[in-house]
C-alpha cells in the first residue's frame, strides 16, 4: 500500500504564510512527478502547482510569484510555502503523486487533504 499524508494546513490572516508537506510512505519504488491540487467549496478541484523528479516546476497563473513547490527525494516529501496568502486562496489542499510501486506500474496516489483557511 502507499499512503500520501498532508501537513500544515491552518488558519491565516491576508497577508501571512503557511508551509504544507506531503510524506509518502508505502512500498515505493519511486516516485515521478508530484503535485497540489486544491478545491474551494462549490467549486471544481484545480491544480496548484506541479514537480518533476528532477526538481522541474509549473504553477498556476493564479499563485506564480507568491507559492513556492519543492521536494526532498530522500524522505519521499513534497512541500508548497505559500507567502502572501489571500482569501481565495481558501481551500483543502490536495497531495497527488505518480508512483511506482514494487513489481507494479506508475499509478496516481492522493492524501486526504488539509485544510488552508485565509480570513481576517
Amino acid at each position: 500500500q502507499v499512503q500520501l499524508v498532508e501537513s500544515g494546513g491552518g488558519l491565516v490572516q491576508p497577508g501571512g504564510s503557511l508551509r504544507l508537506a506531503c510524506a509518502a510512505s508505502g512500498s515505493i519504488f519511486s516516485i515521478n512527478a508530484m503535485a497540489w491540487y486544491r478545491q474551494a467549496p462549490g467549486k471544481q478541484r484545480e491544480l496548484v502547482a506541479a514537480i518533476t523528479s528532477g526538481g522541474r516546476s509549473n504553477y498556476a497563473d493564479s499563485v506564480k510569484g507568491r507559492f513556492t513547490i519543492s521536494r526532498d527525494n530522500a524522505n519521499n516529501t513534497m512541500y508548497l510555502q505559500m507567502n502572501n496568502l489571500k482569501p481565495e486562496d481558501t481551500a483543502v489542499y490536495y497531495c497527488n503523486a505518480d508512483i511506482r510501486v514494487r513489481f507494479s506500474i506508475v499509478n496516481h496516489y492522493w492524501g486526504q487533504g488539509t485544510q488552508v483557511t485565509v480570513s481576517s
